[in-house]
């Protein structure tokens, strides 16, 4: 199968990245960390007016979705910027209340599509924390066959990364639903979380080796660029491949999400595991070939740096997705 984006999808991709790029996300993810959401939220509203979360909203709820390869774009170039906040959950948590239905989702899916609203998601399976459930409006946990609505955002527990802050939600709270499409719907909303966190994570590693390209250029040793040294670009090119070879595999699991494809599951496991560990190379060789001057915070490699190791781990590490891609 021959796969190109069509003129649309590569305008959106390239709006996306005009609307970051003059944004200043490093303050906007600085000020996040340190516990002020104002810019972030600000930044928010502008993704939620290009159309971004309207993409995993079903039409009949005001949304545009699910169209999977357009979320792909999207969140490769929020990666690619370091743009904070429950960005991914807030799509899972629209999968999940499109597959549950009733007064849960007329209620939540309008205001998230547009983004007057932002979730929060904690399912069984991939861990017991809940991202930014401070400044999520909602925070939605799944415990079996019952989807909540948290009455806080509970326990703070601090992260590698500190703008991804992680909250142990308190149980109890309103029962919004019950029954086997709950289950459904959390299944699901796992897998469409997983391939937007992959999507995320390999602009991630884009932006790294973009930026540790540029600083090879300029940093001289012996009276030459070290860009210019053999082991040097062995290096860069062993990022780049990585970071090559997991993009199509983002794309063909928006095509099988897409398609409903029965490997759906699989594919998007491969692209999470392909993803995750290409940005995670990424990171170390930044690290390396930047020298001390990248273990330093005031470099704004930093911000992307400490996101690499997370977004590697989050909604499914390489074990876990491994298991399920043999499992197929």
């Amino acid at each position: 199968m021959r796969f190109l984006l069509d003129y649309e999808q590569r305008e959106f991709a390239r709006s996306l990245d005009a609307m970051l790029a003059a944004a200043d996300t490093p303050s906007v993810v600085r000020a996040w960390g340190a516990g002020d959401h104002g810019p972030g939220l600000a930044l928010w509203s502008r993704l939620a007016e290009a159309g971004v979360f309207a993409l995993a909203v079903p039409e009949a709820y005001e949304g545009m979705g699910p169209l999977p390869v357009e979320l792909a774009l999207s969140f490769r170039e929020l990666g690619r910027y370091a743009v904070p906040g429950p960005v991914v959950e807030t799509v899972a948590a629209s999968v999940l209340l499109g597959v549950v239905g009733g007064p849960a989702a007329k209620e939540w899916l309008p205001r998230l599509a547009c983004g007057t609203a932002a979730a929060t998601l904690r399912l069984d399976g991939p861990g017991p924390y809940a991202l930014d459930a401070d400044v999520a409006d909602a925070v939605f946990t799944v415990r079996g066959e019952e989807l909540w609505l948290a009455s806080g955002p509970g326990a703070f527990s601090a992260s590698a990364d500190p703008a991804r802050r992680l909250f142990s939600p308190d149980d109890g709270g309103t029962l919004l639903a019950r029954g086997a499409r709950v289950a459904e719907g959390a299944k699901v909303a796992a897998d469409w979380a997983a391939f937007a966190t992959a999507a995320q994570v390999l602009g991630v590693g884009e932006a790294l080796l973009r930026s540790t390209v540029e600083y090879v250029k300029q940093r001289t040793q012996f009276g030459a660029a070290i860009g210019s040294f053999q082991a040097v670009k062995h290096r860069l090119a062993d990022t780049l491949t990585g970071l090559e070879f997991a993009r199509p595999l983002v794309y063909g699991a928006a095509v099988s999400l897409a398609e409903g494809t029965a490997r759906a599951g699989a594919d998007v496991a491969a692209a999470k595991l392909a993803a995750g560990e290409a940005a995670y190379a990424a990171a170390r060789t930044a690290l390396q070939l930047h020298g001390a001057v990248g273990y330093t915070e005031e470099l704004d490699l930093a911000l992307w740096l400490r996101k690499a190791r997370p977004l590697r781990d989050a909604w499914g590490a390489p074990g876990v997705c491994r298991g399920r891609v043999l499992a197929g």
